[in-house]
C-alpha cells in the first residue's frame, strides 16, 4: 500500500497525540474510520511500540499490548503513585486481582460479551473479592504452586496479603503503622482505575465502567490468547456451585 505525504503527516500527527495523551477524540475517530491509509499507518506506528489502537464510538486509545512497550505501566510506577512506600510485589498482585474481579462482576464472570451490570458498590466489589479469595484458599498449597507456574500469578501471595488485612489482625499491628484495611485497598485500586480512565464514580460509593474499559475487556480480557484462561480459573468454583444449585 502506498501513502501520500499528506496521509503520512496526518497519521503521524494522530499517533503523536495518542502517544502524548493516550486518547484522541471524535475528529480522530472520524479520520481513523474514513481513511484506510491513515488507519493502516496508525496501526503500523502503534505496532512499532508494542501497542494497539482501540476505538470506541467517540474516542481512540493507544493501549500497550506487551510489557516491552514503552507505554506499559510498570509495577514500580504503580507502587510509586498509588501504593504505600513499603509496598511489595504482593500488593501489585492483589491490585490486579481486585481489578480482574471487578471486571468479572460487570461481565457476569466473563460468560457474557456485554456488561450485565450498570454499576456496582464498593462494598459489593469487596465482597466479590473476598469470595474469590476464599475460592483460591480451597486449593491445597501444592496445587496453588502448580497454578502459579501455569498462570504466572502468585496466588499464595494474594491470599496472604488479603488475610493480612483482616480487621482482627489489623488491631494487633496498628501501633506499627503498617496496617491497611481491605476496604482501603479496594479504594486504592479504585483510584488506580480512575487514573487509567477505566471506571467512573457515580455517587453513593458506586462505580461504573467507562467505554474504554468495556472495549478493552471485550477485545482482550475475553480472549484466551491474552488472558490465558485466567478468568475461567478464578470463577470456576462459582460456576460449579451454580450448577449444583
Amino acid at each position: 500500500m502506498s501513502y501520500t505525504e499528506h496521509e503520512i503527516i496526518q497519521a503521524f500527527s494522530l499517533y503523536t497525540e495518542l502517544a502524548r495523551e493516550s486518547v484522541a477524540g471524535e475528529e480522530a475517530v472520524k479520520l481513523y474510520t474514513s481513511n484506510d491509509q491513515i488507519r493502516s499507518l496508525l496501526h503500523k506506528f502503534a505496532s512499532e511500540v508494542d501497542c494497539v489502537i482501540v476505538r470506541t464510538s467517540d474516542e481512540l486509545f493507544l493501549i500497550p499490548e506487551t510489557q516491552l512497550s514503552p507505554f506499559h505501566v510498570s509495577n514500580e510506577w504503580i507502587k510509586r503513585n498509588y501504593l504505600r512506600s513499603n509496598a511489595v510485589n504482593a500488593d501489585i498482585y492483589l491490585l490486579y486481582f481486585c481489578t480482574i474481579v471487578l471486571f468479572g462482576s460487570f461481565f457476569d464472570r466473563y460468560n457474557s460479551e456485554e456488561p450485565t451490570l450498570q454499576f456496582i458498590s464498593e462494598a459489593d466489589w469487596l465482597s466479590e473479592v473476598h469470595e474469590r479469595i476464599n475460592y483460591l484458599k480451597s486449593h491445597d498449597e501444592e496445587l496453588l504452586i502448580e497454578l502459579e507456574l501455569e498462570f504466572s500469578y502468585n496466588w499464595r501471595a494474594i491470599i496472604e496479603k488479603w488475610e493480612d488485612m483482616d480487621d482482627i489482625k489489623e488491631e494487633a499491628k496498628r501501633q506499627t503503622g503498617r496496617t491497611i484495611s481491605r476496604f482501603s485497598f479496594i479504594d486504592t485500586t479504585k483510584r488506580f482505575l480512575l487514573g487509567e480512565g477505566l471506571i467512573q464514580e457515580i455517587g453513593n460509593n458506586e462505580i461504573s465502567l467507562t467505554e474504554k474499559a468495556k472495549t478493552i475487556i471485550q477485545r482482550f480480557f475475553m480472549d484466551a490468547t491474552y488472558n490465558n484462561n485466567i478468568f475461567e480459573f478464578i470463577y470456576a468454583g462459582e460456576e460449579s456451585t451454580d450448577a449444583d444449585d
